[in-house]
C-alpha cells in the first residue's frame, strides 16, 4: 500500500500540462479506433494510457494526422533490460565459456580479438588460456573462463590491470563488442544454435537462479516482459514498422526476437563481418565508419547511426547525424545511457524504464518537451536511489570518457534530478 501510494504521489509529479500525450483518450474516442493494450499491470500512473494515444495518433488504424505521408510509423525498443529482464548478450557468453564454444584466438594473439585489448590482458588471457587446439576448453579450465569472463564483464583482468583502451565513449563500447568478436570462427548458424540453447536454459530457469562459470556464480535467468510484448503487439497491429536495437550480437537478438514477433529483417545488433561464410573478429561500420574498423557498434551516438542507416536509408555521414523528423522513429524504449541518442531523437513518445543510469535519467526526469515516461523495470525494480542524479556536474561521459554535465539541445545544463519513479 505505501509503494502504491509512491507511486501514485509519484505520477502526480510527473504530470505536465500541455504535454501532447498528457491525457488518456477517452472511451468514446477509442471505440472501435485502434488495437488496445490489455496488460496493465506494472505500468506505471498513466504511461499505459499515453503509450494508447500514441497507439491512437500514428497508428494507421486511427485518422493518422501525425504520420509522415506514405509511410508506416517507426518504432524501435532497445532489447535487454528494455524488452527482456537481464541480458540475452551475458546468457549467450555464458553458455558459451560452460560449452568450451570460444575459439583460440588467431595465432594465439589475443590481440587479434579487439583492437582495444591492452597489452596487459592479452598477456593476461595468454596466461590463463592453453596455446593448443582449436576451441578454449572453458567447460574445465576455470583459470581461462574466469579470465575470459571478467575481461569482458569487468573490463579488467582477474589481476586488475585495465582491459580496453582508447575508444570513442559514444560510438562503442570494447566489452560488448568482444564477445561478437570472440564468435570468430563460427557460422551464424552455429552462433544461433548457442543463443537457442541459453535461451532455452535461461527461460527454465527460476527468477533469480545462478549459474556457475569458471569459479564464479553469474545470473543465470531471462524473462520476456509480458508489458513490453503487449506494446509491441499493438503496435504492429495499429501499423507500426517495429524494429528491435541491441548492443548484443545480431544473430543471438534474432533467436530471441522472435519470441515477440520481431523478424530478424528487423533487428540490428552487433554485425560481425563474415569471411567464406564464417564470422570473423572484425564488425561492419556505419556512417563514415568502414566495416572492418570495428569503431563504431549499436552504442549511444551509435545506435542513432545504425538506426538511420537500416531503418531510414540515410548514407554516410549523414547517418551519424540528427535526422529531420519526418526521417525519425515516432516511439523508442531504452533502460541504459547506451539508448540515450535513439530516444532523444523520437517525435512522439520515449519510454524509459529506470535502472538508474545517470545521463539517461537526467535527460527523462527533465523532460522538457513533455514526451518522456518513465517506469520501474516490470520484474524486480529497483528502489529509489537515494541521492539525486549528478547532471550538473558529471552524468555526461564524453567522447573521451570525461565526465561532463548533461546539456539539453540549447546548451543548458541540466540540473540535478530526484528520482522520483521507482519500486517497492
Amino acid at each position: 500500500m505505501q509503494s502504491a501510494r509512491r507511486w501514485q504521489a509519484a505520477a502526480a509529479a510527473l504530470a505536465i500540462a500541455g504535454s501532447a500525450f498528457a491525457a488518456a483518450p477517452t472511451a468514446q474516442a477509442r471505440t472501435g479506433a485502434c488495437p488496445e493494450l490489455t496488460v496493465t499491470q506494472g505500468w506505471y500512473g498513466q504511461n499505459k494510457a499515453r503509450l494508447q494515444e500514441l497507439v491512437d495518433t500514428y497508428g494507421t488504424c486511427g485518422h493518422g494526422a501525425a504520420r509522415a505521408k506514405g509511410r508506416k510509423p517507426v518504432a524501435v525498443f532497445d532489447w535487454d533490460n528494455t524488452v527482456v529482464k537481464n541480458d540475452v548478450g551475458d546468457a549467450t557468453m555464458y553458455w558459451m565459456l560452460r560449452h568450451s564454444k570460444i575459439r583460440r584466438p588467431l595465432h594465439g594473439d589475443w590481440h587479434t580479438t579487439s583492437r582495444y585489448l591492452t597489452d596487459q590482458a592479452a598477456t593476461a588471457l595468454a596466461a590463463a588460456c592453453p596455446s593448443g587446439g582449436t576451441t578454449l576448453p572453458t567447460a574445465t579450465d576455470t583459470r581461462c573462463a574466469d579470465e575470459i569472463r571478467t575481461v569482458y564483464g569487468d573490463g579488467r583482468t582477474t589481476g586488475g590491470a585495465t582491459a580496453f583502451a582508447g575508444w570513442d565513449r559514444r560510438a562503442t563500447e570494447p566489452q560488448y563488442a568482444w564477445l561478437a568478436q570472440l564468435m570468430s570462427g563460427w557460422r551464424t548458424a552455429d552462433v544461433r544454435s548457442f543463443a537457442r540453447a541459453a535461451r532455452s536454459e535461461n527461460l527454465a530457469a527460476p527468477l533469480g537462479a545462478e549459474q556457475r562459470v569458471g569459479t564464479a556464480e553469474v545470473t543465470g535467468w531471462v524473462r520476456y516482459y509480458d508489458q513490453q510484448r503487449d506494446l509491441i503487439r499493438t503496435l504492429q497491429k495499429a501499423g507500426f514498422d517495429v524494429w528491435i536495437t541491441s548492443a548484443s550480437p545480431e544473430p543471438v537478438v534474432d533467436e530471441w526476437a522472435g519470441g515477440v514477433g520481431i523478424a530478424p529483417d528487423h533487428t540490428i545488433g552487433i554485425r560481425p563481418v563474415t569471411a567464406h561464410g564464417r564470422l570473423t573478429p572484425h564488425l561492419k561500420g556505419c556512417g563514415t565508419v568502414a566495416d572492418g574498423e570495428d569503431a563504431m557498434i549499436t552504442y549511444i551516438d551509435g545506435k542513432r547511426c545504425w538506426i538511420n542507416q537500416e531503418v531510414f536509408g540515410v548514407r554516410g555521414a549523414a547517418a551519424e547525424r540528427v535526422s529531420p523528423a519526418a526521417r525519425r522513429q515516432v516511439f523508442a524504449a531504452g533502460d541504459s545511457d547506451t539508448d540515450v541518442s535513439f530516444l532523444r531523437d523520437a517525435t512522439g513518445l520515449r519510454l524509459v524504464l529506470n535502472r538508474n543510469k545517470n545521463e539517461l535519467m537526467c535527460r527523462a526526469y527533465d523532460n522538457g518537451d513533455g514526451r518522456w515516461i518513465v517506469n520501474p523495470m516490470f520484474i524486480q525494480p529497483k528502489g529509489q536511489k537515494s541521492a539525486a542524479y549528478p547532471c550538473a556536474t558529471t552524468a555526461y561521459t564524453d567522447h573521451d570518457g570525461t565526465a561532463a554535465p548533461v546539456r539539453r539541445t540549447d546548451g543548458t545544463v541540466v540540473p540535478d534530478q530526484k528520482d522520483t519513479v521507482y519500486g517497492g
